[in-house]
């Protein structure tokens, strides 16, 4: 495979993500531009504005799912699709979902100039929604074009000011059935270029990351009920302490959890006691359990042991214990010759890489239902992510730009 020129490829690529980090940039650091906001539609806008200044035709379907077209010769060949989300956390970083964007962008642009047109059409996408971070949904753009997503759930779900978000996506401007399909059936292949939001490559000096599999998740409420009282007047003996319980619980899981080994990981994220007051014995707590890992069986073997753990000390200390899953998505596995293809593009660039795991959710793993579904990595400074603090060097940035249109340009043109 012939290298790309490094700097031709991703030429445009830092302003665009500097311009795009404006849109929802927080006083405080960072940037918000949570689904159907001002924010967010005024990104979409300029996006497709850009879109059509770098030669693409630019079109949103009823989700608000933004796609830039570069049409190939041959029409009866399946569309290549590259991109990622324009939503983002609460004050989160100007990379996460925006840098697949707008390297999908530049590496179009580079093409097209460079080849002319493709053979088979290329496309980058802006999926409206990937995060959950306004509305307890995610993948609502992805989802929906994998047929997903059901539109019903618009109606349903609230956001914490209690705004739909049907009414949030039609003051948008999105949401209408005589609006474009979401469904897609004619996509060959996607690839998904992102920060890795891990330190796997930075610590490993690798430039790199080629995802063989994005791990399956399950998410658990846990509450216990235990007995409050005043903690001067009730032995150490007598107490039914529902923090103590959950504080013995937390440890147990961690020790687990590194006795079984990278990559699962476990993770209580939230806890909140009750009544939680300096001189009261705990009587209730609920806190949150997050499980990950790359295998199927080993997941599920992993959960049924650690809540067998979890009721044990329960049952011991004569707490009630419950615990409700209310997430369970399974690993799934990128497509190997889409991997072994990023593989040969990174060499003849003359980049290091590895093949790895990814512990984050991404659209690839919904894309991977619809068609062959790759992902590509580059890292991330302290793996921070979900921060201002997000980072990843310029020439990192541009590594990742040579390595996807060399990919894209392999897919489309030969």
């Amino acid at each position: 495979m012939k290298p790309l020129e490094h700097r031709e490829a991703s030429a445009g690529l830092l302003p665009l993500l500097e311009e795009l980090a404006a849109f929802g940039a927080d006083p405080e650091g960072g940037v918000t531009r949570l689904l159907y906001t001002k924010p967010w539609t005024e990104a979409q806008h300029y996006l497709a504005g850009r879109m059509r200044q770098a030669g693409l035709s630019a079109r949103f379907d009823r989700a608000g799912n933004l796609y830039g077209r570069l049409e190939g010769t041959d029409a009866e060949a399946g569309v290549i699709l590259t991109g990622s989300h324009v939503d983002t956390v609460a004050r989160g970083g100007k990379y996460d979902g925006a840098y697949g964007i707008a390297a999908g962008i530049a590496a179009l642009a580079y093409l097209s100039r460079t080849f002319g047109p493709p053979k088979r059409t290329l496309e980058v996408v802006s999926f409206c929604e990937e995060e959950g971070s306004r509305f307890p949904v995610t993948y609502w753009g992805s989802g929906h074009v994998c047929g997903k997503q059901d539109w019903a759930i618009a109606s349903a779900a609230s956001d914490p000011d209690g705004i739909t978000l049907r009414e949030a996506m039609e003051t948008a401007g999105f949401g209408a059935p005589e609006q474009p399909d979401c469904r897609r059936s004619d996509l060959a292949a996607y690839v998904e270029l992102h920060i890795e939001q891990g330190i796997v490559l930075e610590r490993g000096c690798e430039q790199i990351g080629i995802v063989e599999t994005i791990v399956g998740q399950r998410r658990y409420a846990v509450t216990l009920a235990g007995e409050s009282n005043h903690a001067g007047t009730t032995p150490m003996g007598l107490r039914k302490d529902a923090l103590a319980g959950a504080a013995e619980m937390i440890a147990a899981l961690e020790a687990m959890a590194l006795e079984q080994g990278d990559p699962l990981v476990a993770t209580v994220g939230r806890l909140d006691a009750e009544p939680n007051t300096p001189n009261v014995v705990a009587g209730r707590v609920r806190f949150t359990l997050d499980i990950r890992l790359d295998r199927e069986e080993a997941l599920a073997r992993f959960c049924a042991l650690a809540l067998a753990r979890l009721e044990s000390i329960a049952a011991r200390r004569g707490l009630a214990f419950e615990a409700v899953n209310w997430l369970a998505s399974s690993p799934v596995p990128m497509d190997a010759s889409l991997a072994a293809l990023l593989e040969r593009a990174s060499e003849a660039a003359g980049l290091s890489h590895r093949r790895m795991v990814s512990g984050a959710g991404h659209d690839a793993q919904l894309m991977a239902g619809l068609c062959p579904s790759a992902m590509l990595f580059v890292p991330s400074r302290g793996g921070i992510s979900h921060s201002p603090d997000e980072y990843t060097a310029p020439a990192q940035l541009e590594d990742g730009v040579r390595v996807l249109a060399a990919a894209l340009h392999e897919l489309a043109y030969r």
